[in-house]
C-alpha cells in the first residue's frame, strides 16, 4: 500500500495532500469521499540526534497519555468495512480501557489438539481496505492463523485518530485477542506491519513480548514523518514527550524481541535513524537485522510477506 512514509522517503514522489489520499485508496482497493480539512500546525524543531530514553517503553507508557489538541477521525474518509473473501469478521475491545468495539478480520482455522502459529498484522496508511487482506494470504496458506485489525477513527469506526500512540493501545489489544483464541500457539505468536503498520509493530514490539517481528518499511523518527504531513498532527506538538513516545528509535533497548527490518530497493535505503535504532537494540542484547527486497513501498509487501514467514519459521526453529 502506498503511504505517506513511502513519500517521506522519496521527496521527488510527493504530491499534493489530496493527491496522496488518492493514491492511498487506490493501493489499499477503498475509496477516499473526502478529506478532512484543518489548518497545518505550527512548525517545531527536529532534533538532529534523536534522545535515547533510559526508561523502558513499555513502562513509559504507563505514565504518559497523548494530549489532542484536536479530536476526530482519522484523516483518509473511507468506506464501512465488509468482510473480504477468506476472512472471519470479528470485533476486539480497542485501546487500554477496551471502550471502543474495534473491527478486524481473521483468516478461517479450526483449533486442533496442536496449536497453531498466528500473526498480527498491522495495515498501513490510516485506514482499512479490502486491499490489504489479500497480501495475507500467504500467512494462512503456509499455516499461520492471521489477524488483521482496523484502528480507531477508521472507515467510520469510534474514536479519536492519535497518529501512532493511541493506534499501538489498539495494536496491543489486538494481540492480547488473537494471542488468546483456541489453539493459538502463544510460543509461536508473531507481529509484522506495512508502513504506518510497520511504525506501529516497533512501538507495540517495545511494549509487550512477541516472538519475533518483522515491520516493513517501518518509520522510526516521527519527527521526520511529522514535519512532512503536520496537518496529520492532532497532539500537542509543542511538548517534544509527544514525538519521543512515537519515536522507536528513542527506545531500541526497549525491543523485546528477534526483529527484521524489511525496505524495498526502489525505496531510499536504511537511513541513519534505522541505524541508530539497530544500534540501540544491540546494545541491549537485541537480534535485529535489516534487509533489502526487490520492490518500491507498495511492491515490496508481496516479497517481504513471504521473507516474514522464512523469518518466523527459522527464530521458531
Amino acid at each position: 500500500m502506498v503511504d505517506r512514509n513511502f513519500l517521506s522517503l522519496n521527496p521527488s514522489l510527493e504530491a499534493g495532500g489530496i493527491q496522496r489520499r488518492k493514491l492511498l485508496a487506490a493501493a489499499a482497493g477503498f475509496s477516499v469521499a473526502a478529506l478532512m480539512s484543518r489548518p497545518a500546525s505550527a512548525a517545531f524543531p527536529v532534533p538532529e540526534v534523536l534522545p535515547l530514553e533510559k526508561e523502558d517503553y513499555g513502562e513509559a507508557r504507563r505514565h504518559f497519555q497523548t494530549r489532542l489538541l484536536y479530536k476526530g477521525p482519522a484523516p483518509e474518509q473511507s468506506q464501512p468495512l465488509g468482510t473480504p473473501p477468506g476472512a472471519k469478521r470479528v470485533t476486539y475491545r480497542g485501546g487500554p480501557d477496551g471502550s471502543l468495539e474495534l473491527i478486524a478480520w481473521l483468516s478461517h482455522y479450526e483449533p486442533s489438539a496442536t496449536p497453531k502459529p498466528a500473526v498480527l498484522f498491522l495495515h498501513g496508511g490510516n485506514a482499512t481496505g479490502e486491499g490489504h487482506w489479500e497480501m495475507m494470504k500467504p500467512y494462512w496458506e503456509a499455516g499461520f492463523v492471521v489477524m488483521h485489525p482496523s484502528f480507531r477513527g477508521e472507515n467510520g469506526q469510534e474514536g479519536n485518530f492519535s497518529g501512532f500512540y493511541d493506534e499501538t493501545s489498539d495494536a496491543l489489544a489486538a494481540a492480547a485477542y488473537l494471542e488468546n483464541l483456541p489453539g493459538i500457539d502463544k510460543n509461536r505468536f508473531f507481529l509484522a506491519g506495512h508502513s504506518n503498520g510497520g511504525t506501529l509493530s516497533l512501538l507495540a514490539a517495545m511494549t509487550r513480548k512477541f516472538r519475533a517481528a518483522a515491520p516493513i518499511s517501518a518509520g522510526v523518527n516521527s519527527w521526520r514523518f511529522f514535519s512532512r504531513y503536520d496537518r496529520d498532527i492532532r497532539f500537542d506538538a509543542s511538548d517534544p514527550k509527544e514525538f519521543v513516545m512515537r519515536s522507536s528509535a528513542c527506545f531500541g533497548p526497549s525491543l523485546k524481541c528477534p526483529t527484521l527490518l524489511l525496505r524495498g530497493t526502489q525505496e531510499r535505503p536504511f537511513d541513519k535513524d534505522h541505524e541508530l535504532l539497530m544500534e540501540r537494540a544491540r546494545s541491549a542484547g537485541v537480534s535485529i537485522e535489516a534487509k533489502l527486497l526487490p520492490g518500491t513501498h507498495n511492491g515490496v509487501v508481496p516479497g517481504a510477506v513471504h521473507e516474514s514467514i522464512r523469518f518466523f519459521n527459522q527464530v521458531a526453529a
